[in-house]
Order: C-alpha cells, then sequence, then structure tokens
C-alpha cells in the first residue's frame, strides 16, 4: 500500500474512532486501564440479563440484584467514565495520554451517577424536597452529561438539549410570543425532574439503552471483531460483482447484511464503502455517484429490522407495541426500499453504460449463473429452516429440555460448519485495488456460514421462543462470544494443523478485544440516551409538543399534507447530526404527538406505529441531507468526491424511501396492520412493483430513456398501486354518517373488538370562543348497553338541554381513564357543551383493488412503447 493509500485508510480510521469508539488510546498502564473499565461494563451488562443474580440470591442469599433504576445509573456512570477518558475534550487535547481534567470529568460524572445509588433510600424519603446536596449533584451530573455529549457526539445534540433547558427556565418570559410561552419552573423543580426521579435523564430511553441496545451493540461487535463483516461483504461481491454496477450492487446488499446489526449509519458507510466505493469508482460510477449509493444503502440499513440503528427498541416501549410486532410492521417497506435501491443502481448502471467486474471463470450456463446468484442465500434459508423446524420439534417433544437441546444442535450444526470452513483458506482482508478479479461463490460461501448460527439464535429466540429482546441478545451474545473464542482452535483442529493453547489465547483475546469494543462504541448511545431523556423530561414538563402542534395546525391550515409535509421537513432539521437512537428519541417526542393531535382534528387517526414511522424514516434521512449529512461526509472522505454533492445524489436515491412515511400513514396494510399471510403476501407484492416503477420515474429511465409524460405515467401507476383507497374516495365516501344523538345505539350494534368512530366538538380551553373538533377511535369491549359500554371505555355521555339537536352532550372523562388526556383540550365547563357531533360507520364500497386494473393498463401501454422505441435504438 503506497503512502497516500495509507494515509487516507488512517483518516478514515480516526473518523470512525472519533465518531464511535473515541480516538485516544493510551499506552501502558492507563491504557490498561481503560481497556478494563471497558471490559468491565461489558460484564455488569451482561450480569444483569442473566439469571446469575437472582441464582446468587437464592442459592448463597447475596443481594446483589439490580433493579431496573439502578441498572440504568450504574449504565450511564460506565458510559460518562469512558466518554471523558476515551474522547478528547479538545481538538488540540492529547490522544496518547489522558490529562488530569479529564480524570476530574470522569470522577464527576461517576459520583453523580452512583449519588443516586449510595443515597437512594434518603432520596425516596424526601421525594420531590431536594437538598442542596440534591441541586448541586443534579446541577453537576446534567453539566457533565452535556461535556459527554459534546465530546462524542458534536454540538449538535448539546445545543438541541440546551434549548430544551432553556425553554424550561425561561419559557415564562414575557417577550416570547404568548403561544409558546409557559408558567416555568424553579431550579429545585427543574433539577428534580430532571436527574433524582425517571421523567428525565435516567427516564425510558436509558432503560432502553441499558437492558437492550448495549447487548445488540455488543453483539454486533464481536459479530464483527470475529470476520463477519469482511465475510458479508466479499459474499455480496462474489455474488453480485459480475452484473452491471455490480460493485454497487454488492454495496447495496453489503449494507443491509450490516445494518442487521449495526447502529450506525456512519459506521456503515465506512465498514462497507472502504471496499465498494473504490470498486464502484473503479468500474464507471462517478466518486459522488459512487459515495451516494452507499449512503443510501447505509442509511437504509438503520430501517431494517431486527435491530434498526437500535431504535426498534424504543419505539417499542413509546409505541407499547411488542418488540416482535415492531419487526413484522418494519419488514416489508425496509425491503421494498432495499429492492428499489438495487433496481436504482442497475438504472445507473444502464444509463453509465457499465459492465461488471470479470469472474474467475469465463463460461456459466444460465443455471450456474442462477444458482451462483442465490446459492449462499438458498444455503442460508435451508439452515433456517433446518433450526426452526428441529428445534420447534424438540420444543414440543422435550418442553422441559429445550435450551439444553437448543445448545446441542447450535453445537453440532457449529462444528458441522467450521469443519466446511476449515476446508478451505480463510478470507483475507483485500483491499480494494486488489479485486482485479471477483472471488468465486463456491470459495466465499462456506468460509463463514457459521457466523449465521448466532443471528439464528437471536431470531430464534425472538421470534419463536418470544423471549425478551435483552434476554434474546443475551443468548445471542453467548453464542457469538463461544463462537470468537473456538473458531480458530477448531479450524487448526480439523485441519490437522497443530491445534495448541496459542489458538485458544487468541480466542480469548478476540472475545475481549470484541466485549472491549462493544463497550466503547456503547458510549455516544448511552450518553445521547441520557441527554435524550432531557428532551423527554421537557416535554412532559412543559407540554411542549402541544406548542410545536399549535404552531404547525396554523401553518398548515387545517390541511393534512401541509401538516405530514411540514413534520417531515422538521423531523429532517431535528434529526441532522444526531445519532439514530437519539434521533429518534427527539423526533418522537416532539413530532409523532402533532401527527397524532393535529390529525384528530382533521379526522385523520392512523395507528401509533405507523406515526413513529413516519418520523423516524424522515429522522434518519437527515444523515444523508445537506448540509450537515454526517454520512455523506463520511463516504466523500472515502470517494474523493463532493460531500454536498454526494449527499443531494444520496437524497435523490432516497426519494424513493421518502415516500413510504407519507404511504404509511394513508396506507397501513404496508406496515401488516390487520392483513392475513395471504394478504400480506400480496401487499409485499404491490409494494416492491410499485417502489420499482417509483425508482424508474424518478429516475428517468424504464425500458430505455423515458420522455416527461411516461415518467409521469410512472409515477401516477406507482402511486395507484401504493394507495388505490385515493381514487376510491373521490368516487365514494368511506363513512356514512350518522346524528351524534344515536351514538349509544350503534355502540350497542357493535360486536366486541371492533371500533367505533366518532367526531367530538365543543369549546377550545384555552380560547373558549373558538369551537374545535376532534376525531375519537373507541374500542368496544364486552356487548351490552351502548352507554355501559362507552362509559367502560373512559366516556360517560351527559345530559345537557343546551346541546345542539342531533347530538350527545359528553361529560368531562375523569382523571386516569383512556380520554382524559386526549379530551383536555376541551372546556367541558363552558357555556356551549361539548357534544358528540357525529358518528362515523365505514360505507359498504368497491373493493379499492379495482383500480389496479386502469394502471396496469397505463403500465402495459408504457411497457410496449418503450420496447419497441429500445429495439428501434438497438437497429440504429
Amino acid at each position: 500500500m503506497d503512502a497516500h493509500a495509507r494515509s487516507k485508510t488512517e483518516a478514515l480510521e480516526e473518523m470512525v474512532a472519533e465518531i464511535e469508539s473515541g480516538s485516544r488510546h493510551p499506552a501502558g498502564p492507563v491504557g490498561l486501564f481503560l481497556s478494563a473499565l471497558a471490559l468491565l461494563w461489558s460484564l455488569f451488562q451482561l450480569y444483569v440479563a442473566s439469571g446469575v443474580p437472582f441464582w446468587l440470591s437464592e442459592t448463597v442469599g447475596l443481594n446483589v440484584v439490580f433493579n431496573n433504576q439502578e441498572v440504568r445509573q450504574v449504565h450511564l456512570a460506565f458510559a460518562m467514565a469512558l466518554c471523558a477518558l476515551a474522547y478528547p475534550l479538545f481538538k488540540g487535547s492529547p490522544h496518547d495520554r489522558i490529562p488530569w481534567y479529564d480524570w476530574l470529568l470522569a470522577a464527576v460524572g461517576v459520583g453523580c451517577c452512583l449519588y443516586l445509588l449510595i443515597f437512594k433510600n434518603d432520596i425516596a424519603d424526601r421525594a420531590g424536597l431536594p437538598t442542596v446536596a440534591d441541586m448541586t449533584i443534579s446541577a453537576l451530573g446534567l453539566i457533565s452529561l452535556g461535556i459527554a455529549v459534546l465530546r462524542s457526539l458534536g454540538l449538535p445534540l448539546l445545543l438541541v438539549a440546551t434549548v430544551f433547558l432553556c425553554y424550561v427556565f425561561f419559557g415564562d418570559l414575557p417577550w416570547l410570543p404568548e403561544v409558546v410561552q409557559w408558567k416555568g419552573a424553579s431550579f429545585g423543580k427543574a433539577m428534580w425532574h430532571f436527574w433524582m426521579q425517571t421523567e428525565g435523564v435516567f427516564g425510558v430511553a436509558l432503560g432502553v439503552s441499558a437492558t437492550m441496545i448495549f447487548l445488540f451493540v455488543l453483539f454486533g461487535a464481536l459479530l464483527e471483531r470475529a470476520g463477519a463483516g469482511n465475510y458479508f461483504i466479499q459474499l455480496a461481491l462474489s455474488l453480485l460483482g459480475h452484473l452491471r454496477g455490480g460493485p454497487a450492487k454488492a454495496a447495496v446488499v453489503a449494507s443491509g447484511l450490516s445494518g442487521l446489526y449495526s447502529g450506525s449509519s456512519i459506521a456503515n458507510v465506512v465498514t462497507t464503502g472502504t471496499f465498494t466505493i473504490p470498486l464502484m469508482v473503479k468500474t464507471g460510477f462517478t466518486r459522488e455517484k459512487a459515495g451516494a449509493v452507499e449512503v443510501a444503502s447505509s442509511t437504509n440499513g438503520q430501517l431494517t429490522p431486527p435491530v434498526m440503528g437500535a431504535a426498534a427498541f424504543l419505539i417499542a416501549e413509546f409505541t407499547g407495541e411488542a418488540y416482535t410486532d415492531v419487526i413484522r410492521h418494519a419488514v416489508v417497506p425496509a425491503l421494498a426500499s432495499y429492492i428499489a435501491l438495487f433496481y436504482i443502481v442497475h438504472l445507473e448502471a444502464m444509463k453509465l453504460g457499465l459492465e461488471g467486474m470479470p469472474r474467475p471463470s469465463a463460461r456459466f450456463t444460465a443455471m450456474q449463473k442462477l444458482m451462483g446468484f442465490l446459492g449462499g442465500f438458498v444455503a442460508m434459508g435451508v439452515l433456517g429452516v433446518l433450526v426452526y423446524y428441529v428445534l420447534g420439534a424438540v420444543a414440543r417433544a422435550l418442553p422441559g429440555m429445550t435450551p439444553w437441546a437448543g445448545a446441542f444442535i447450535f453445537l453440532l450444526a457449529y462444528l458441522v460448519l467450521v469443519r466446511i470452513a476449515a476446508a478451505r483458506p480463510d478470507l483475507e482482508h483485500k483491499e480494494p485495488e486488489h479485486f482485479d478479479v471477483l472471488p468465486r461463490v463456491d470459495e466465499v460461501a462456506p468460509t463463514g456460514l457459521y457466523y449465521v448460527l448466532p443471528i439464528l439464535v437471536l431470531l430464534w429466540c425472538i421470534l419463536v421462543d418470544r423471549l425478551s429482546p435483552a434476554l434474546s441478545a443475551f443468548w445471542a451474545s453467548l453464542a457469538m462470544l463461544f463462537v470468537v473464542l473456538t473458531q480458530d482452535f477448531l479450524k487448526a483442529l480439523f485441519r490437522r494443523e497443530h491445534a495448541h493453547l496459542g489458538h485458544f489465547r487468541e480466542g480469548v483475546v478476540g472475545m475481549v478485544e470484541g466485549m472491549i469494543a462493544g463497550a466503547r462504541n456503547m458510549v455516544p448511545i448511552g450518553v445521547a440516551t441520557g441527554v435524550a431523556g432531557v428532551v423527554i423530561g421537557t416535554v412532559s414538563l412543559t407540554g411542549a409538543h402541544q406548542v410545536v402542534g399549535e404552531f404547525v395546525e396554523m401553518l398548515a391550515g387545517g390541511n393534512v399534507m401541509v401538516m405530514l409535509l411540514l413534520v417531515a421537513v422538521m423531523s429532517l432539521i431535528l434529526g441532522m447530526g444526531l445519532p439514530t437512537t437519539a434521533n429518534y428519541i427527539v423526533v418522537s417526542s416532539l413530532m409523532a404527538p402533532v401527527i397524532v393531535s393535529v390529525g384528530a382534528q382533521t379526522g385523520l387517526v392512523v395507528p401509533l406505529i405507523a406515526v413513529h414511522m413516519f418520523v423516524f424514516y424522515f429522522g434518519i434521512l437527515a444523515d444523508d441531507t445537506p448540509p450537515v449529512g454526517v454520512a455523506a461526509f463520511a463516504a466523500a472522505a472515502i470517494s474523493g468526491g463532493d460531500p454536498i454533492r454526494t449527499g443531494l445524489q444520496g437524497f435523490g436515491y432516497d426519494i424513493r424511501t421518502a415516500l413510504l412515511p407519507f404511504l404509511f400513514i394513508f396506507n397501513t396494510e404496508l406496515l401488516l396492520i390487520d392483513v392475513t399471510p395471504l394478504h400480506a403476501v400480496f401487499v409485499f407484492v404491490i409494494a416492491v412493483v410499485a417502489m420499482l416503477l417509483f425508482a424508474a420515474a424518478t429516475q428517468g429511465y424504464f425500458i430505455t430513456r423515458s420522455r416527461g409524460w411516461e415518467s409521469a405515467a410512472l409515477l401516477l401507476v406507482a402511486f395507484t398501486l401504493f394507495r388505490p383507497g385515493f381514487w376510491l374516495d373521490q368516487v365514494e365516501d368511506p363513512f356514512v354518517h350518522l346524528p351524534g344523538a344515536s351514538v349509544a345505539k350503534v355502540a350497542a350494534a357493535l360486536p366486541e373488538g371492533d371500533f367505533l368512530r366518532m367526531v367530538v366538538s365543543g369549546p377550545d380551553f384555552d380560547k373558549p370562543d373558538r369551537q374545535v373538533a376532534l376525531t375519537l377511535v373507541v374500542p368496544m369491549g364486552a356487548p351490552g348497553a351502548g352507554a355501559a359500554r362507552l362509559q367502560a371505555a373512559g366516556l360517560v355521555l351527559g345530559d345537557n338541554p343546551d346541546a345542539p339537536t342531533g347530538t350527545v352532550a359528553l361529560d368531562e372523562p375523569l382523571a386516569g381513564t383512556p380520554y382524559f388526556a386526549k379530551l383536555q383540550g376541551f372546556d367541558f365547563y363552558a357555556d356551549t357543551p361539548v357534544v358528540i357531533e357525529r358518528v362515523e360507520q365505514d360505507a359498504e364500497r368497491l373493493p379499492k383493488e379495482v383500480f389496479y386494473a386502469p394502471a396496469l393498463v397505463l403500465l402495459a401501454f408504457i411497457v410496449l412503447r418503450q420496447r419497441a422505441r429500445r429495439r428501434r435504438e438497438a437497429a440504429a
């Protein structure tokens, strides 16, 4: 490697270190202490996730069980200590030693966290009445956390948190617009709220980080340390590199596979892009387009189940959905988006007239090409099916021995696959310029199939055994630790080499290094979820989401599409420069309630998971959106292209991803909500076809270069396939409108488990002269009288003679009932009563799928025209 390439590689490694794990690596005893601290954090997280504490408590009598609150405190203490020691505070700070002030800041951060653990009983006794010591510790803790965020994540997230803190203290200033003012909070109340209880820093977000995210990040670090990243990249190249634009297609697949366990789009860009971007440039892509393909692939990796950039667990927590349901909801959009990106790469290669990279053999039959493309994935799929059914049979036959039987089957499969891998040389970590000829699929695929086993363990535990995400990640991490520990020794044994303790020593070193890397990779996520608690705490303390909602409502003027566009733009802005977890927390805390509240006032009522997916998608798209677009800057550092142009091109490729969130809102079938398995397959096929047509329209190339009207027609076809209900709504009203006075009769007639949709109207609490309306969807419980069923659901019908004809008065819901918070915007004590204005029942209509027919006819017409034009162009 020449000096230029070496310096470029070192710069990339430095970039990843600064973002992911800290660029400080001191030598000597200090370096050993830093590594030991990271290792201790990993061991602590594995310990609290296992059953060992309870076993020790029951058998030995040791009180070594940590509750959720204590785990959060220790978790943040480790994160703040490692952040102070591993991330330099200033650009000029030393990287080979730790200055005295960083030791001091580490001690202060740890002390402020452990203060809550050591004095927990005293704090509980004086709940809500902070002492001077409490306020001092809280203030120092928040300052230390802010410094940690500045070190590890830069200025954007710190600025966001600072703005929210300022709003808490100064939100009552008279010079602020009246619409955003609130009563303000005292210093003591704010400090207690943010640090001393579970409403702020030590809230839900940090709890998810401490119990779930850490173990998944550790699993990914171990998988990477074992060599799975290099394996996935070379497997993708060997499968796809010979196709048009092959390296770009390999980048899409490799980034998708990395997204299974990666929690960072930037790390994804650098990990896979170091190989794929130079190869894309080598085969004819411009530097900006090569970087943009990798950026688009890597940002989409954050949307890919089961990890989703570590945000899947937060989505489950915030929406109340089961984690397995979150995976189910996310899978169709993620797959459709990746397939469309693959197609976009193909179209770009067609437009540029590119060919693939040369393969080792010149001639292949059609069947050999097909098997070469599908072989590795088919093998993985067959392995997964076998494991699924074998373990399923064991679970039914020997329910008491399932864990041991599963461990035995895992060990047996692992030995077989390692034996297969040992029959071939280990994969080399080649530089991109050395890939003049692609590796053979049959040589690459067998060398790392055993890497799939821990992933299968993870999926088995989550999807089949229905274990918690934390426990599933714990068992998968143990399986991965076992792989890292034994793979070198077993390969040497099977190769009949001299297998000795040195191979075990290499395994132990690899295992320790993987655990250290996992802990250091968690530092930014740990402090990010901690400071994101400041955002969540501010929202709960001040009701800031209502202020934002009123602002958006004012700008939107009652138009749903304008409201969604404003939320999308705000999510993009809020997400700029933030890591995935903090990104989701910020946009979901502020923007998701806006869609729920403003949408309900305009008649738009959608499942909460669709709302959260909407803001999450746009928050993630900020990673490739200029001017901040951190993933684009990372890709440009590899390609040598312009980062702004790379970001713009990447966002152009991601337009298809920006379309999906709007479809979630109006067509929740894409999230597999209330669909049968057979219908789910149909939805997936239609979604993929529509996404491919949308990609072709935006790229201006289908079978051949498209004319303007053809691109417009393809957009029309794609829209119809995605949302046929739009055209049906123009023909027939989706609801039959009944007077509000009939609500009890309608409620009595509905079957159990059905939903009653109604529109409630009345005076605004803040502005009594203003009438507002809200759409409610109320679940119906056990059969009975209508009024009784409504009361069981939390709504009490009133008897107010002032209620307009055809309506029925509604009493104020009791505190703690489901609709107390939703109806707080109404003034129930004004002269004008709050009433149920109308009831809306689903109308009997044509099936919306009938509009597929004219769309497909239009598509066939375009296909025929473009094929004829392509034949003429080829003949000329």
